[in-house]
């Protein structure tokens, strides 16, 4: 069984940083794309960044220049560097990984939850 466990999200006035991690457990074969989702109260759930395995990333328009996304892929794990929070980065932060455990999908985190605010 595979799990994605996430860890980092919190409280922070605007300006200031989080750093999310995500780490997947478990009957991993391999792990392809992984990335950060996030949904605010009222919206659908976006990308706001991804990572391939062989290190291809895409940000969200409105995360450029502030977010930054990295793997480990030793430890199938992923992390988002956040700088220069803003209140409209105010949502439940998801992690999602394609991988191929018993077979290939997309697997999602538990999520976490970041509050922008002052």
């Amino acid at each position: 069984q595979v799990q994605l466990v996430e860890s980092g999200g919190g409280s922070v006035q605007p300006g200031g940083s989080l750093r999310l991690s995500c780490a997947a457990s478990g009957s991993i074969f391999s792990v392809y794309n992984m990335g950060w989702y996030r949904q605010a109260p009222g919206n659908q759930r976006e990308l706001a960044a991804q990572i391939t395995s062989g290190g291809s990333i895409n940000y969200a328009e409105s995360v450029k220049g502030r977010f930054t996304i990295s793997r480990d892929n030793a430890k199938n794990t992923v992390y988002l560097q956040m700088n220069d929070l803003k209140p409209e980065d105010t949502a439940v932060y998801y992690c999602n990984a394609n991988l191929n455990g018993w077979g290939r999908r997309d697997y999602w985190g538990q999520g976490t939850q970041v509050t922008v605010s002052s």
